[in-house]
């Protein structure tokens, strides 16, 4: 039986059919570097799986439907999330698709196959005045102590939730991308698709006091990052989730809060607040909205408009 236990210390090389794959990912697809890094390990598993089945991705054609529900008895037995386990049906799928497109195999051994079904759950958003408290630093919080780091956190969350990135989409944004004096900011997000967002008043002036004391941070003479970590390099995702979760707690919020929940509370408040669904859907860089709706383009003034009359922070001067 095949461990599948989660990543190795140093895995062989996938089998040439799965970096052929991957490598149409990247080139033809454009996907992100973090989900290819995501499905070479879902097909590292599965290679795995296979070899304690004397079968491998080498010889693609050899895989059997056995094969694959016996990875997925694996992945159960481990108490992989749902989700995680269609995820990774999803990489094989695309790969045997792929390969069948290429006719280096006739059949596809996943056909018999239903991903498991997982928990609909609703997105969780702080109310307003959360929101609000997380960005509003108070005596008894950290970030009110005038540091260079407490003005770098409080210019990521009032981002995150001005703007609705995603954490990741903050992350790689890089000095060049913002634009304070036309208060958009230029983001890269999923399938290196890009998009103009607007930043509120109170993100405008929290992100240039950080940008005046950027340079606190040392970063290298030619580092892009915009967001810097205490060394002076790029901040990661899982630094950015401990910034916002020691606002929540700085903020005195009974619950814990995470860079996701700023852009579902940037939605949610949108729409709480008279937006329509379809200039959400553009502010937050979404393909589709639902499998009935179609992905609507709208120009950037009529975005800034339903943001200036909608979001509760775009405009501080109004209260």
């Amino acid at each position: 039986m095949s461990s599948t236990s989660g990543k190795a210390e140093a895995r062989k090389p996938l089998p040439e059919p799965a970096a052929a794959y991957l490598d149409h990912l990247r080139v033809e697809k454009g996907y992100s570097p973090a989900t290819l890094a995501a499905y070479a390990e879902d097909l590292a598993q599965f290679e795995e799986s296979l070899a304690g089945r004397g079968l491998t991705l080498a010889a693609p054609g050899a895989v059997t439907l056995e094969a694959a529900r016996g990875f997925l008895a694996e992945l159960h037995r481990r108490r992989v999330a749902k989700s995680s386990m269609g995820r990774k049906l999803s990489a094989l799928r695309g790969l045997f698709t792929f390969l069948r497109r290429k006719k280096r195999v006739t059949g596809d051994p996943l056909a018999g196959l239903k991903n498991p079904k997982t928990d609909k759950r609703q997105p969780k958003a702080l109310n307003v005045d959360e929101a609000v408290a997380l960005v509003t630093p108070g005596p008894e919080s950290p970030a009110a102590d005038g540091s260079r780091e407490a003005c770098r956190d409080l210019a990521l969350a009032e981002l995150l939730y001005g703007s609705g990135l995603r954490v990741s989409e903050a992350m790689t944004l890089d000095v060049d991308d913002l634009d304070l004096s036309q208060g958009i900011v230029r983001v890269m997000g999923k399938g290196g698709k890009e998009r103009l967002a607007p930043l509120s008043d109170a993100a405008r002036v929290r992100l240039g006091e950080y940008a005046r004391r950027r340079a606190e941070f040392a970063p290298a003479p030619r580092e892009p990052a915009f967001f810097l970590g205490a060394r002076g390099g790029r901040l990661d995702r899982r630094q950015a989730a401990r910034i916002i979760d020691a606002l929540a707690r700085g903020a005195g919020l009974a619950r814990h809060a995470h860079p996701h929940m700023l852009r579902h509370s940037f939605a949610t408040h949108l729409l709480e607040s008279g937006a329509d669904m379809r200039s959400v859907q553009e502010l937050l860089g979404h393909a589709r909205l639902s499998t009935t709706q179609r992905y609507t383009h709208l120009d950037l003034a009529r975005l800034m408009q339903v943001y200036d009359q909608a979001h509760p922070r775009s405009d501080e001067s109004k209260s």
